[in-house]
């Protein structure tokens, strides 16, 4: 069934129905061409979706009827937020389509050092509506129950201020993969809560230059190495999402408290 997100919590709602309209309605009735009766999920901004069916179609909304809340949990157990340096060409799209679909909960994106693309804050806010876009596009086709929101930032003093809200930073760096390190990963899993909050940050194609790296450390970051091979910049993110599916959801490991 199709899924709609909303940017409405499930406990404002009342209990039998739910009345869409903008670009929900657009979809539904222009594009998708529903009637009375077509079923769809619908997704509020509290992460509750409902199964639903269109009870009414008007000039301008749709009224559906609301049921059973889906109960399937398709969410990592901890955040996951990917922070990429500016790549080139349509990488940052291809990261945060992907991500999406493997379940990233924030997308952030900063200009290093080495970041060859330049954006002002005209085409910054251009590419990050497109990019959240591509995000919502990506969380229906795979029957998320949140949809990530994606950020790209001015400048790495923002990240830095990012960095203060998470309850662990790793920094995937090249360096620590060549000497071997592949510990910190796992253990950062290992070590997180329900509910926490992981940030990840990744270079751009030139990678970070060692001032960059000091910056982070200082600022309480870790170094992880991503396995024995060097990934480019629009896979590593990927790696780390995937191992965080296999930590978490096929293992079936549950992360644990520390003493």
């Amino acid at each position: 069934m199709q899924r709609y997100f909303l940017n409405t919590a499930y406990g404002t709602t009342t209990p039998q129905s739910y009345e869409v309209s903008g670009e929900p309605f657009h979809h539904m009735v222009h594009v998708m061409r529903m009637e009375v009766g077509t079923q769809v999920y619908l997704v509020f901004s509290d992460g509750v979706s409902v199964e639903a069916r269109i009870g009414q179609i008007n000039s301008d909304s749709v009224v559906l009827e609301l049921g059973n809340r889906e109960q399937v949990h398709r969410e990592l157990p901890i955040n996951v937020t990917i922070a990429s340096g500016f790549p080139k060409g349509d990488k940052l799209e291809w990261i945060v389509q992907k991500g999406t679909e493997l379940g990233a909960n924030q997308f952030l994106a900063f200009p290093a050092k080495t970041s060859i693309v330049k954006w002002d804050q005209k085409k910054r806010q251009k590419k990050q509506e497109r990019l959240q876009k591509i995000a919502q596009e990506a969380a229906e086709q795979s029957h998320r129950q949140s949809c990530p929101r994606v950020v790209l930032l001015e400048n790495q003093s923002q990240l830095l201020t990012q960095m203060q809200t998470a309850d662990q930073v790793l920094i995937a760096y090249e360096e620590s993969a060549k000497k071997g390190e592949h510990a910190q990963l796992v253990e950062t899993f290992k070590k997180m809560r329900p509910g926490q909050q992981l940030l990840v940050i990744f270079g751009p194609e030139g990678g970070f230059l060692p001032e960059e790296i000091a910056q982070f450390l200082s600022a309480g970051a870790l170094c992880c190495g991503l396995g024995p091979r060097i990934l480019r910049t629009e896979t590593a993110p990927l790696y780390v999402l995937g191992a965080a599916s296999y930590h978490y959801e096929l293992c079936q490991a549950e992360p644990t408290s520390v003493d």
